[in-house]
């Protein structure tokens, strides 16, 4: 897939104030500073689309995305900011399962780590709790350029071991570097094929 055309086209809290659900979504997640901003940037060819910041925890909101008018890609609220307060993180949880389970356009989703570190529990949970709520989703590893291929592998293989203490099948893993656009087509393609699949059907 090449991409054209990104827009940014809104940025809210409210599920229910989303954009009209008429074309496919694809969601960005993962913990504060994991690289989501940045892998946006470089998927859609634009180095500001999403504002990168080093605060964690900055995006707090629901942002919509319209790339070449035909599929929205959504970057979601970072999680695990420790700023923040109980309250708000309870809120998050509310919004983003309400996001999850009720918008009906939400083909996939990306979960981002980072590809330097051990597992975490923070990603492990969301992890599964993806796969209680039965939401499809792919594991993108961010940040491989900054780490020998050696070790890439280890912790690739570390991580799967962790996940197949859950899981009988292993989630997709696409490994990518933002600033050397690694696996920027392996992302791409696979939205691509999705969106060939759901070309006759109606939203």
């Amino acid at each position: 897939m090449i991409v054209r055309k990104a827009t940014f086209l809104q940025s809210n809290t409210k599920v229910d104030k989303l954009p009209a659900g008429n074309k496919p979504e694809y969601a960005f997640i993962g913990r504060s500073n994991v690289g989501k901003s940045s892998l946006i940037n470089m998927l859609t060819n634009k180095r500001q689309l999403a504002k990168t910041s080093s605060t964690p925890g900055k995006t707090i909101t629901i942002n919509h995305y319209v790339i070449n008018d035909e599929w929205y890609l959504v970057d979601l609220p970072g999680y695990g900011f420790a700023q923040r307060s109980k309250k708000d993180r309870e809120a998050w949880k509310v919004m983003l399962d309400d996001y999850i389970k009720n918008r009906k356009n939400l083909i996939s989703m990306f979960v981002l780590v980072d590809s330097r570190i051990e597992p975490q529990k923070i990603d492990l949970e969301f992890i599964n709790h993806l796969g209680e709520l039965q939401m499809p989703f792919t594991i993108i590893f961010t940040k491989v350029d900054k780490i020998k291929d050696a070790e890439l592998q280890r912790n690739l293989q570390v991580y799967k071991d962790k996940l197949a203490e859950e899981w009988e099948e292993i989630p997709q893993i696409i490994v990518t570097s933002s600033e050397k656009e690694v696996g920027k087509d392996d992302v791409l393609n696979l939205i691509e094929g999705f969106n060939q699949e759901l070309k006759n059907v109606s939203f």
